[in-house]
C-alpha cells in the first residue's frame, strides 16, 4: 500500500521535499500540520506500522556535536529517527522525546521523526572545509535500524557519505536489518576505521518479547553478531541493562556470556539497568504491572536516584568478571568495573571492543579482531564466591 494514501496531512502540490533514496516519496510541506515539528513534511499511519504514526521532516542539520565534558568516547553522533517502534521499556532516550512536546512513555515508541533528507545534508556538511573528519556515532540516542529503517532506507547513503568523506564511523543497534548493509560496511571499512556494535543483554526470548517487544529476539541478534564476524567486520556487544531480578542470576549470565562467546563478539560491556528521568516513570509502571512483587524492590534498591545501589553495582561487577573470564573476554577490551562504586556514570561511556573505530587506525583496518572470545581459551581464573545477591537488596 503506497504512504501517500495513509497521510494524516495530505501535502500540497509543488514545492516538494528530498526523497531518501527514491524511497521515501516526494512530498511538499504538510498543511495543518499536527504537532509543530520544524521541517514536518507530512505525518503518515500505516497497516505496515499499526500503532505507530512517522512523522516526515526535513533537517536543515544532522551532525550533533556531543556536549562539552561528556564522557562519551566520541564527539560528533547522527541521529536519522527520533523514537523508537523497538519500544524498550527502560530506554534511557525516553526522556529526549520531550523535546519534541511529546511524552516519555508511549508517544516515545510509537511517535517516530523520520529525517527523511539525512544523507543528503549529511554529504553537504562532511563536505565543508571546516570538517575535521572525526568519528560520528550513529545509533547513540535511537536505534538507526529500527523496522522503519527499512522503508525509509536512510543508513546506506549515511554510510556512503561518512566513508567517502573519510570520515571514521560506528553504528550502535538492535535491528537485524543491519545485516542488510554488510557489504556496504565492507566496502565503507576498505576506506575509513569502522566500528560495530550490537545491544544484547539477555537470551531469555520471553524476558526479550516483554522488555523489548519491538526488537528482533536474543538469538536473531546472536546470528547477526556471527554474520558481522564471519564477513571480517568487528562485532562488540553492549550487554547492558542487567535487570535486577529478571536478569542478573548466575544462568542467565553464563547463558548470556556463553552465547557471546559462541558468536564470535569481538568484546563485551555489561552493567545495571539506570533508571533516568522518563525512564524511571514509564520503568517502574511496566514492572508494577507485570512483577508487582519487584516493584518494592525495586523503590529501595534506586532510592530517588537513577542508579542503583554501590552494594548492588559491587555485586554485580563480580559476577560480570568472572563470567567475562569464565567464557575468554577478561582480556577484552571495555568496562572493567574498577572505579564503578565511585561513579557508575563512567559506565556509560564504556563501549566493547570492535564498537568504536580504532584510534589512528588507517583505511581498511577495522578493530578489534584479534584476540577474541572465540579464539581465547575458556575456564577463567576468577573465583565464583560471593555469587548470591546481598540480603540488604
Amino acid at each position: 500500500m503506497r504512504w501517500d494514501a495513509q497521510a494524516l496531512r495530505p501535502a500540497t502540490a509543488g514545492n516538494t521535499a528530498g526523497n531518501t533514496a527514491g524511497n521515501a516519496s516526494a512530498a511538499a510541506p504538510a498543511v495543518d500540520a499536527l504537532l509543530p515539528l520544524a521541517g514536518l513534511v507530512r505525518s503518515v499511519s500505516t497497516p505496515e506500522f499499526a500503532g505507530v504514526t512517522f512523522h516526515e521532516v526535513t533537517a536543515k542539520s544532522v551532525l550533533n556535536k556531543v556536549a562539552a565534558g561528556s564522557r562519551m568516547p566520541f564527539e560528533w553522533t547522527v541521529n536519522p529517527y527520533r523514537g523508537c517502534s523497538h519500544a524498550c521499556v527502560y530506554c534511557f532516550a525516553r526522556k529526549s522525546h520531550t523535546y519534541l512536546d511529546f511524552d516519555a512513555g508511549l508517544d516515545f515508541d510509537s511517535q517516530v521523526v523520520v529525517k527523511i533528507n539525512a544523507a543528503e545534508v549529511l554529504r553537504k556538511e562532511l563536505a565543508k572545509p571546516s570538517w575535521g573528519h572525526h568519528h560520528v556515532a550513529l545509533g547513540t540516542n535511537t536505534d538507526p535500524y529500527q523496522r522503519a529503517e527499512g522503508r525509509y532506507q536512510l543508513m546506506p547513503g549515511i554510510i556512503s557519505a561518512l566513508a567517502d568523506s573519510g570520515t571514521p564511523l560506528s553504528i550502535l543497534t538492535k535491528g537485524t536489518l543491519l545485516a542488510r548493509d554488510i557489504p556496504l560496511l565492507k566496502h565503507a571499512a576498505a576506506q575509513v576505521p569502522v566500528g560495530i556494535g550490537i545491544s544484547l543483554a539477555m537470551t531469555d526470548e520471553q524476558l526479550a518479547e516483554a522488555v523489548e517487544p519491538g526488537t528482533p529476539g536474543p538469538r536473531a541478534r546472536l546470528k547477526l553478531v556471527s554474520r558481522l564476524r564471519e564477513a571480517g567486520l568487528p562485532c562488540g556487544v553492549m550487554a547492558m541493562p542487567i535487570l535486577p531480578w529478571l536478569s542478573d542470576s548466575d544462568e542467565a549470565l553464563d547463558s548470556l556470556f556463553g552465547s557471546l562467546a559462541a558468536a564470535g563478539a569481538t568484546g563485551v560491556t555489561a552493567g545495571a539497568l539506570y533508571l533516568k528521568p522518563g525512564t524511571r516513570e514509564w520503568f517502574m509502571q511496566w514492572i508494577a504491572a507485570r512483577h508487582p512483587e519487584l516493584a518494592g524492590r525495586y523503590r529501595r534498591l534506586y532510592g530517588t536516584g537513577s542508579y542503583a545501589s554501590k552494594e548492588y553495582r559491587e555485586w554485580l561487577a563480580g559476577r560480570i568478571r568472572y563470567f567475562k573470564a569464565r567464557h575468554g573476554f577478561s582480556g577484552s577490551h571495555g568496562f572493567s568495573h574498577r572505579d564503578l562504586a565511585q561513579d557508575p556514570r563512567e559506565e556509560e561511556a564504556q563501549y566493547p571492543a570492535g564498537s568504536m573505530p580504532e584510534a589512528g587506525a588507517g583505511p581498511g583496518r577495522t578493530t578489534g579482531l584479534r584476540g577474541t572470545a572465540a579464539n581465547a581459551g575458556r575456564g577463567g581464573h576468577a573465583s565464583s564466591e560471593d555469587s548470591a545477591q546481598p540480603t540488604l537488596f
